[in-house]
C-alpha cells in the first residue's frame, strides 16, 4: 500500500496529480483463467431438454388436446449454433444439468469453515493472473469479485479470497452483469491512477449455470461456467513481459428490463412469485439484438473519437462472448467492413456466455502474438444495460 506521503496532496495547484490524467499510466501485468474440468455438448444438453419436452408432452397430452396448454417445442443442435455460434460449455456439473428430471447443477453444500465454491474459482484463477505479473500476495493492495451472480450477500466473496491469498489492504464485490469486470477494470484503474493503491487483482467467478432455465427453448444453451482474473498496477511496478498500458475507459448503463433475473433476498417475503420463471435469467432476445448493438457500437466509437483514435488502427477487439451474430455485426459497424477471424476472436464456441468473463477468456488467450505498440479494445456488455471499454496499447 502506497504511504500517506506518497498520495498526492489536495491543493488545486495538485489537481492534475490528483485527477492522475496525465502523470499515472496504469497495465494490465497478468491473466489467468480458472477452466471447470466438466463439459456440456450441445448435443448431450439437446438429448436431454427434448428428453423434458416428450415427457412434459405426454403427461400434458389431454390438456394439450383441449387447447388448455401449447405443447412444448423440441430444441435441435442447428437451432443452437445458428442462434448463438455455441457448439459446448464448460459447467462446475454436468449430472444435474443432462438429468431429464432436475436439469440444474447439483453442488455439494459447503459448511462455513470451508471456502466458498466462488472463492476456491478465484484463486485459481488469480494465482495463475500473479505468476503471469511476476506479483505476490504482498504486493496487492485489493481484491475486487466483479461477476453476475454472487453465491451470498455478506461477507463479501472478495473479503474471503483476500483472506485466502493472504492479501493485506481491503476487498468489495460489485455486480454490473455482463459488464461487471470492464466496470471493475475502470474501478481499479480510479484508484491506481489517484494513487490510492499500486496493484489490484479483479477476479470474476461466473457459475451462470446456475441461474441458467435449461429448461427454455430460447436460453437453455444460452451459458456456461469459469472464472477470470485480472491484475492492474501502476506502469513503475510492472516487471511483466508483454503488459498492456490502458489508455482509457469509458463506461455507460441504460436502464431495461429486456434481460432480467429477479431472484434476491426479498422472494421469501412475496412467496406468489416463488419459483416463477423470471427467478432465473429471462430475456427478449430480439429486442436486445436490435438495442444493444447500436448502442455498443456507438460508445466504441465515440470512445475512439474522444481518445484521437481511428478504428482503423485496430488490431485486435474482444468482445464480449454472447453472441456470434452480435459481435459480428458490431465489428462491421465499427471497422466499416467484415472483421478478418484474427480482428475478433471469439470463444463462446468453446466456452459459450460465461457473462462478465467472456472477454476476459478471449483476451487473455488471444494477446500474446501482439507486438509491442500494437493497439486493442476489450469491451463488454449485457443488462442493465450496461456497456463498458477499455483501451489498450501492447508495451515493448
Amino acid at each position: 500500500m502506497p504511504s500517506a506521503r506518497n498520495i498526492p496532496e489536495c491543493g488545486p495547484e495538485n489537481r492534475s496529480r490528483r485527477i492522475g490524467w496525465t502523470l499515472t499510466k496504469v497495465v494490465i501485468s497478468g491473466t489467468g483463467v480458472f477452466t471447470p474440468s466438466q463439459s456440456v455438448s450441445n448435443a448431450e444438453l439437446v438429448e436431454t431438454f427434448n428428453t423434458f419436452v416428450r415427457r412434459h408432452n405426454e403427461r400434458n397430452a389431454d390438456a394439450i388436446a383441449r387447447g388448455e396448454i401449447e405443447p412444448l417445442a423440441e430444441s435441435s443442435v442447428e437451432f443452437i449454433v445458428k442462434a448463438s455460434g455455441i457448439e459446448s460449455r464448460y459447467v462446475m456439473d454436468k449430472s444435474g444439468i443432462v438429468d431429464p428430471e432436475i436439469m440444474a447443477p447439483r453442488l455439494r453444500q459447503r459448511s462455513n469453515d470451508e471456502p466458498s465454491i466462488l472463492a476456491e474459482m478465484a484463486v485459481d484463477a488469480a494465482n495463475k493472473a500473479m505468476k503471469r505479473a511476476n506479483k505476490t500476495a504482498a504486493d496487492i493492495d485489493a481484491v475486487i469479485v466483479a461477476c453476475s451472480n454472487l453465491e451470498r450477500p455478506y461477507p463479501a466473496i472478495a473479503v474471503e479470497v483476500q483472506d485466502l491469498l493472504g492479501i493485506e489492504g481491503f476487498g468489495f464485490d460489485m455486480n454490473v452483469a455482463c459488464s461487471s469486470a470492464t466496470f471493475g477494470i475502470q474501478a481499479a484503474y480510479d484508484m491506481l491512477r489517484s494513487g490510492s493503491v499500486d496493484c489490484v487483482l479483479i477476479v470474476d467467478p461466473e457459475i451462470c449455470s446456475g441461474h441458467l432455465n435449461f429448461r427454455d427453448r430460447d436460453s437453455h444453451f444460452i451459458f456456461g461456467d469459469v472464472c477470470t482474473a485480472i491484475i492492474l498496477e501502476r506502469e513503475e511496478t510492472c516487471t511483466a513481459a508483454g503488459a498492456w498500458e490502458i489508455i482509457g475507459t469509458r463506461l455507460l448503463t441504460r436502464f431495461s428490463n429486456n434481460i432480467r433475473n429477479n431472484f434476491g433476498f426479498l422472494n421469501r417475503a412475496t412467496p406468489e412469485g416463488v419459483g416463477a420463471k423470471d427467478k432465473l435469467f429471462v430475456q427478449e432476445g430480439r429486442k436486445v439484438f436490435k438495442e444493444v448493438v447500436p448502442m455498443v457500437s456507438a460508445l466504441i466509437l465515440e470512445h475512439m473519437a474522444d481518445a484521437g483514435l481511428d478504428p482503423k488502427d485496430l488490431k485486435r477487439m474482444w468482445l464480449h462472448q454472447a453472441n456470434k451474430n452480435m459481435n459480428d455485426m458490431i465489428g462491421r459497424k465499427v471497422l466499416g467492413r467484415d472483421p478478418e477471424p484474427g480482428e475478433q476472436p471469439n470463444i463462446l464456441q468453446e466456452y459459450a456466455n460465461t457473462s462478465s468473463a467472456g472477454s476476459i477468456i478471449a483476451f487473455n488467450k488471444f494477446s500474446e502474438d501482439l507486438k509491442p505498440g500494437d493497439l486493442g479494445l476489450i469491451c463488454s456488455f449485457g443488462a442493465g444495460y450496461s456497456a463498458g471499454n477499455v483501451l489498450v496499447r501492447k508495451r515493448a
